[in-house]
């Protein structure tokens, strides 16, 4: 006998009303079931409704939304007819959700210990001797390095990467029935990423816990999804197996998505969709996806297709669903533009060393020396105009921090951070020139640390234009309007507060406020990490085209190694805020040399529910460095043995300028990845004879 929905969303719609009076729908006729044990994917463009049919299921609303019909329930309630103090004692203990901002979720007042405590405290039945014991354990299955260390910092002393994971702690400990994770993976590495996924799939199998899994990352989705609905302009298109829906998806827009997606084994940009989805109440009578559609017809326009069973037996709301496997599902795209060898130099770093740690004043009184290994330690790499550097590494290796410090915002603590021609670059911000400020130019991860919540998006983008510019009037609106264009949303936006945007419309503002001072350096930190596919694959094209047309330099911060290998020109790879291996994209991503480089690729994840990456299970994220020798020894698959663990590894040049630092010689590792890489492909039928 098949268990009962878990989750049971029927007929549902919500929507808004406009300036005009009339009601705007943001979800039009949706039905989500989901039982116990099962996992279902959500995914599409932003503004799609994806968040808002998650939260529908915990029968919460954002403000100025209303249920224009339909019904939620959870466990047979109706979740949009609960009492306050019902739906408190349902949410974050029977339903967990794992926001997609996980700043926002954590008290910034209160450590981390203590957060996760009050929520074992609300949500479970263990005694109180049992909290601290449960927290370790949690902090512990989310990969946090040193859980005891991190049970006593607060919020602003995690990276963001590590507050994604406590919030994922969080959701965890009230051991829930059924889980609304939205992006929950947006921050995390690809080593974390991949264990925490291992680890959800394995409590979903082992306590029947069902999961509504919101993403834009089709790997992930593929890695633990059983189902996978495709949304669009608030209506369900598509929807099927995860298998059928990634592999050989009967909707147009599915495979446009597909194409979207950056891969390790192809060097060229994603394809982005053209266009934009309709704004709410703007679908028409027809498909609203047919300006969109490469196999559109009168019909298309004419008439709204039904969400029917389609080849395969996948539900389709397409009217010509045999017709889509003629579409493309791989990249088409453009090759990135290279940069030029003999340009003229952008940015150098000369040993530059960067800690957070602060000697108190008593150490200081009396002549203690410091003995604290620094975050980040003797950086060195020079950049030519108009280059990409992709930066990569886990969660906490220091990529954000060089950016800060480059950025100003974080004196290095030793070292010389030089721009341009300009000679060395002043170490704080408020010691910077105006010119300073306005040629280097720094996107954050989160957009909503830079914007002010009460101005307008006019406001925001406005403030640029007139402090280097000296646009007022007609002209700053008409420029404001083109870059909003630019990252692909609509003069509309200009009267929103940043509330009113998803987590990918805010980034893009942010990309778009960066770009109204015409920057010279932008140091961009995971801006692409909040966007859908199609969209990150304009950005890129976007970020291509503004360095092809006027020459910018690039810090490309990521932890989608796909995407830095489809931008930048060269990779410096991070361990412990230590460089480990820098070289072409090309040489890197071919053949990676140092073993940590394997580890991180070999996590990649790919959109194939049959893909599965390569993992240790045994492998821990580290805090700290280890005070001498190799700081990857701990983990390194490859260790020879106490050289490691008391020398520091040399480098090792190539005619190319790739570079490895580890004491296994150049030709060894070669050796070894190419021996491996055959024993990969050889027939399961011949490693078992």
């Amino acid at each position: 006998m098949t268990a009962a929905p878990i989750i049971d969303i029927q007929d549902i719609s919500i929507g808004f009303t406009g300036l005009s009076g009339s009601t705007l729908p943001v979800l039009r006729n949706i039905d989500l079931s989901v039982r116990p044990g099962e996992s279902v994917g959500l995914v599409g463009e932003s503004g799609s409704g994806k968040s808002t049919l998650a939260l529908a299921a915990m029968g919460y609303l954002k403000r100025g939304l209303r249920v224009l019909n339909g019904s939620s329930h959870f466990n047979g309630d109706d979740m949009f007819s609960q009492s306050r103090k019902s739906l408190e004692h349902i949410r974050g203990g029977k339903l967990g959700l794992v926001p997609q901002n996980s700043g926002q979720s954590l008290t910034p007042t209160l450590r981390i210990g203590a957060q996760l405590t009050e929520a074992l405290r609300l949500h479970s039945k263990l005694d109180q001797a049992q909290y601290r014991a449960r927290v370790l354990e949690l902090l512990g299955q989310v990969r946090l390095p040193d859980p005891e260390a991190i049970y006593a910092r607060f919020p602003h002393e995690l990276s963001g990467g590590q507050q994604q994971r406590v919030a994922i702690a969080m959701a965890l400990a009230g051991e829930p029935d059924a889980l609304l994770l939205d992006e929950p993976t947006t921050g995390l590495d690809v080593t974390t990423q991949a264990h925490i996924l291992e680890l959800l799939r394995d409590l979903a199998a082992e306590t029947g816990m069902a999961m509504v899994y919101v993403s834009h990352d089709l790997g992930a989705i593929a890695r633990v999804c059983d189902r996978v609905v495709v949304m669009y302009a608030g209506e369900v298109v598509l929807e099927s197996t995860a298998k059928q829906v990634l592999t050989a998806p009967t909707h147009p827009y599915a495979r446009g998505l597909l194409a979207s997606i950056p891969k390790l084994s192809d060097p060229h940009l994603p394809t982005a969709l053209d266009g934009r989805p309709p704004a709410p109440g703007k679908a028409g009578a027809g498909c609203a996806f047919v300006d969109r559609c490469g196999i559109a017809s009168g019909l298309c326009r004419s008439s709204r297709p039904p969400l029917a069973a389609g080849p395969g037996g996948a539900m389709s709301r397409c009217h010509h669903a045999e017709q889509a496997n003629q579409l493309p599902m791989t990249s088409t795209g453009a090759d990135p533009e290279r940069s030029d060898p003999n340009a003229p130099a952008a940015l150098a770093l000369d040993k530059v060393s960067i800690s957070y740690a602060k000697q108190g004043l008593i150490e200081k009184l009396l002549g203690k020396e410091d003995t604290r290994p620094v975050t980040v330690d003797g950086i060195s790499v020079a950049m030519k105009r108009g280059e990409t550097l992709g930066l990569v590494g886990e969660s906490g290796s220091g990529k954000s921090t060089i950016l800060k410090s480059i950025a100003g915002l974080l004196p290095p603590a030793g070292g010389e951070i030089t721009f341009g021609d300009g000679g060395h670059l002043p170490q704080e911000v408020e010691r910077r020139s105006n010119d300073h400020l306005r040629r280097i130019q720094l996107i954050f991860q989160n957009p909503d640390d830079s914007m002010n919540p009460r101005h307008t998006i006019a406001e925001i983008l406005e403030q640029p234009l007139k402090l280097y510019f000296g646009l007022k009037g007609q002209a700053l609106h008409d420029r404001s309007a083109e870059l909003l264009e630019r990252v692909r949303l609509g003069a509309h936006y200009m009267t929103r507060l940043p509330s009113q945007l998803s987590g990918g419309e805010k980034q893009r503002v942010a990309v778009a406020r960066a770009f109204a001072a015409e920057p010279e350096l932008v140091l961009c930190d995971e801006v692409t990490s909040a966007l859908d596919v199609s969209v990150q694959a304009a950005v890129l094209d976007l970020l291509n085209e503004l360095k092809q047309e006027q020459g910018t330099t690039y810090v490309f911060v990521s932890h989608d190694l796909a995407v830095v290998r489809a931008l930048s020109d060269r990779v410096a790879v991070l361990y412990q805020g230590r460089l480990c291996e820098i070289g072409p994209s090309e040489d890197v991503y071919a053949l990676p040399s140092h073993p940590y480089t394997e580890v991180l690729l070999g996590a990649v994840l790919e959109p194939d529910p049959d893909y599965a990456p390569k993992l240790t299970a045994d492998d821990v994220i580290e805090l700290a460095p280890p005070a001498q020798g190799c700081p990857f020894q701990r983990r390194c698959p490859r260790k020879l043995g106490a050289i490691c663990d008391t020398d520091s590894p040399p480098w090792q040049q190539q005619p190319n300028g790739h570079a490895v630092r580890c004491h296994i010689s150049l030709e060894e590792l070669n050796r070894l990845q190419v021996d491996e890489a055959r024993s990969d492909e050889t027939p399961k039928e011949t490693l078992s004879a």
